[in-house]
């Protein structure tokens, strides 16, 4: 997906490592809350696992925040005390009636060869959980903190790519049918009508014989179009690393390949 919105962002951070672009506020807030989840999924303790995401945000450095428009010390320390309060918010959302499941792996990191594909694909699955659908199969558990729900749910495009690229990693690590990839969503702003805060989607494997035959084509394509003698261009209208990759072109930092 990085390859596809920005070709140019792509080849610095995946091809020359160059690892130099500022995350958001709500990156960092996401990644803290992943980070609590992680401990309250091995076991540790409610409090002690959101204590821990917040040792996390706190340690992360101003440099390697985009603060946006909050250039001063004074409106950075502000903007990082919303930080804190937003992931309290969020965690304490999801940790309020946390979905429960019978955890077979947290945090599952894999790289497979998978047959018919040039590259291998690599996945890093936050939860495997022995499936509720199907006796011996596994489902994936993956977790969004978001500042809205998404359109589409279960069909969301993103959603199903990221899925079959965590099937055939889970798939292959723990030798079991894969039967669903669940997506919970928490909100991190109250809802004014006090509606739910959490939101779970599901991809039934079994349902989306079609979309795996995307998938492999559309990794091959990429996959040919990385390997040809080409040119890696910016996009500007990229909202995440638009600036910044122009100003990689512009300043001749990248160059032919």
């Amino acid at each position: 997906m990085a390859f596809l919105r920005n070709p140019l962002a792509w080849y610095a951070r995946y091809v020359e490592e160059i690892y130099d672009t500022p995350r958001t506020p709500a990156s960092a807030v996401g990644s803290a809350g992943h980070y609590a989840l992680e401990h309250f999924y091995s076991g540790v303790p409610k409090e002690l696992a959101i204590a821990r995401g917040l040792e996390y945000l706190r340690a992360i450095a101003d440099f390697e925040i985009n603060f946006g428009k909050a250039k001063s010390m004074r409106a950075q320390k502000e903007k990082r005390k919303l930080m804190e309060i937003e992931y309290l918010r969020a965690i304490g959302y999801y940790l309020a009636r946390p979905p429960r499941h019978t955890v077979l792996g947290v945090e599952v990191k894999g790289v497979v060869e998978v047959t018919g594909l040039s590259l291998p694909l690599k996945a890093v699955s936050d939860l495997v959980v022995a499936s509720k659908l199907e006796e011996g199969a596994v489902d994936i558990v993956d977790h969004k903190f978001v500042a809205a729900f998404s359109k589409g749910g279960a069909v969301k495009t993103l959603f199903i790519i990221q899925a079959i690229f965590n099937y055939y990693t889970v798939r292959e690590l723990f030798n079991k049918p894969v039967r669903q990839f669940i997506v919970y969503e928490c909100k991190k702003t109250k809802n004014a009508d006090s509606s739910p805060q959490m939101r779970r989607y599901a991809i039934d494997f079994k349902e989306h014989a079609e979309d795996f035959n995307v998938f492999h084509r559309l990794l091959e394509e990429a996959t040919a179009e990385i390997m040809r003698a080409r040119t890696y261009l910016p996009n500007p209208s990229d909202m995440f690393e638009g600036d910044h990759s122009f100003e990689l072109y512009r300043l001749g930092l990248i160059g032919e390949e």
